[in-house]
């Protein structure tokens, strides 16, 4: 079979290659599943350069989640031969098969093709466990989502207005805000560069934001301080700008609100109950039509190096899917 693999750790990609493998055996308690797509998350370029919280022993496949069809499964695991599958690990999903524990896949909610199924749950679940399980999120209230026009943050616009909040969308790039207010539908969509707090403030007339959504980090980290309503809550989600802030304590403390870091995968890791909650809600939204992940390109496998530099380069909005 065809797979991605990183062979050695890289800061241009000189380390990932597209090798043939011997199909996995299907280990015990695993489903094996032939691949449809796989989507592409920002770990998975960090990975590539060995900068991401999660280090695997290199040579490994990469990919976080994928969806497919299931090919051989134990009768107790739940799943049947032919049924359509997703989910993932943290790697492996770059693959025309993968070999995972049952409990790493759930059946895809009716109304959702291969492509969006691939491109649901890491996005979505980072985005869930943020505002409603750590944000607590409520009908009618505020929320800044930064880097908008990302995976993640697409999903947290798409989550927050179907759960009924006022969503202000934010980016750094003026050639995407016309994409961003088609695709994501907020009540607002700003430029998060320098000094955006004044334009929060006239967006909520002057409440502010009871959640701050940020996978960005760097300044527009140190902004959002400014822009969070007392009792708030900033969701610190990640660092695509590359600086990770600091914070004084001081700011929180006279301003009433609370720093949270979100890290869903491990938050369902240590929490299995919730985690299958989180999933189970996010499905049940899917299968009713209020969430639908957006899908900027589907490019083949072979065409791995593409998505990866545009990623790298901030070109999406929404998710890429690779077909195997």
């Amino acid at each position: 079979m065809k797979a991605l693999r990183v062979t050695r750790l890289s800061p241009d990609l000189s380390g990932v290659e597209l090798l043939d493998l011997p199909r996995p055996a299907r280990g015990d308690g695993d489903v094996l599943v032939k691949v449809a797509a796989a989507s592409l998350n920002y770990p998975d370029l960090l990975m590539t350069r060995g900068d991401y919280q999660f280090k695997p022993e290199v040579p490994f496949t990469l990919g976080l989640e994928m969806a497919g069809e299931v090919v051989e499964a134990d009768a107790e695991s739940g799943f049947l031969p032919g049924d359509r599958v997703m989910g993932g690990a943290k790697t492996g999903a770059f693959a025309e098969y993968v070999s995972l524990p049952a409990r790493s896949l759930r059946k895809v909610p009716e109304g959702l093709d291969m492509a969006q199924a691939a491109a649901m749950g890491a996005a979505y679940h980072t985005a869930y466990v943020a505002l409603v399980e750590l944000g607590g999120l409520e009908e009618g209230q505020s929320v800044l989502v930064h880097g908008a026009s990302g995976g993640v943050g697409l999903a947290a616009c798409d989550l927050a207005r179907a759960l009924g909040a006022k969503v202000i969308a934010a980016t750094h790039r003026e050639d995407k805000l016309d994409a961003l207010r088609r695709i994501a539908r907020p009540d607002a969509a700003i430029l998060n560069t320098g000094r955006f707090r004044e334009e929060v403030s006239d967006l909520t007339d002057g409440r502010l934001c009871d959640l701050v959504f940020d996978p960005v980090g760097g300044d527009v980290f140190d902004e959002s301080t400014r822009c969070v309503t007392f009792g708030g809550k900033l969701l610190v989600v990640g660092f695509v700008a590359g600086r990770i802030p600091e914070i004084a304590v001081n700011i929180p403390l006279i301003k009433g609100f609370s720093v949270v870091g979100v890290r869903a995968g491990e938050y369902a890791r240590r929490f299995p109950e919730r985690g299958r909650r989180v999933a189970e809600a996010v499905d049940k939204l899917a299968s009713e039509g209020r969430i639908t992940p957006h899908i900027d390109r589907t490019l083949p496998l072979a065409q791995w190096r593409e998505a990866l530099t545009a990623m790298e380069r901030g070109e999406i909005v929404g998710k890429i899917v690779l077909p195997p």
